[in-house]
């Protein structure tokens, strides 16, 4: 008597022949650094959504809903990549730009006063 669990009379299906294409990738980590690091308005945490579908979709062996994922991911991880880079700079050059043009009109009123105080002295 064979007591062992119930075996299936057809042996599961193949998921296809292996194919020469190398899977997409899922970008999870790129991902993850953005969430963590660089969350401009929230794009970090969308392409995590997304590449956490990527890998899914590429467990389960559909490999055109991963790629679909995969390049949604990428495509949120460099926008938020490129604001969290381009902002800082932006808000670094306005910084710099404000303290020159602070420190010539610093200047430009120091000339004003002191050329005011000395006419005024000379007239008395």
């Amino acid at each position: 008597m064979d007591t062992s669990y119930p075996r299936e009379d057809n042996p599961p299906p193949k998921r296809g022949s292996p194919s020469t294409t190398p899977p997409p990738r899922d970008h999870l980590l790129w991902a993850i650094f953005n969430t963590l690091y660089m969350n401009f308005c929230c794009l970090g945490f969308v392409a995590l959504v997304f590449a956490v579908k990527a890998r899914d979709r590429k467990v389960s062996g559909d490999v055109e809903a991963a790629r679909h994922f995969s390049s949604k991911a990428r495509c949120y991880n460099a926008l938020a990549t490129a604001g969290s880079v381009v902002l800082p700079l932006l808000l670094v050059a306005l910084v710099v730009t404000g303290v020159i043009h602070l420190s010539k009109l610093a200047q430009e009123s120091v000339g004003f006063f002191t050329y005011q105080l000395s006419g005024s002295d000379e007239d008395q």
